[in-house]
């Protein structure tokens, strides 16, 4: 098994946000799945939760990358929540 780093581990959890908004294909690219935003909601908690158990203890650019994918999935979020259009991440 490989190891995963910080980064990696994030961006999969950010990655199971987008799938949840409808964003990109489900894992076996058929389709794009319907927004589910209970389990967008969790994803974003999940993040949330990594952010403030890991204060202090990452690098500058671990913290930048936490924060920013936050703020754009809260966007994202806010953004669904309001009925707006998939946008499909190449």
């Amino acid at each position: 098994m490989a190891d995963i780093s910080f980064t990696q581990f994030v961006f999969s959890l950010a990655s199971s946000a987008a799938i949840h908004f409808g964003d990109v294909p489900e894992p076996n690219g058929q389709k794009l799945s319907e927004p589910n935003l209970e389990g967008a909601r969790q994803m974003i908690d999940i993040l949330a939760l990594l952010e403030e158990k890991t204060k202090g203890n990452l690098t500058l650019e671990e913290r930048q990358l936490l924060e920013q994918l936050l703020f754009e999935l809260r966007q994202r979020f806010v953004q669904v929540a309001d009925g707006g259009k998939r946008i499909i991440q190449p």
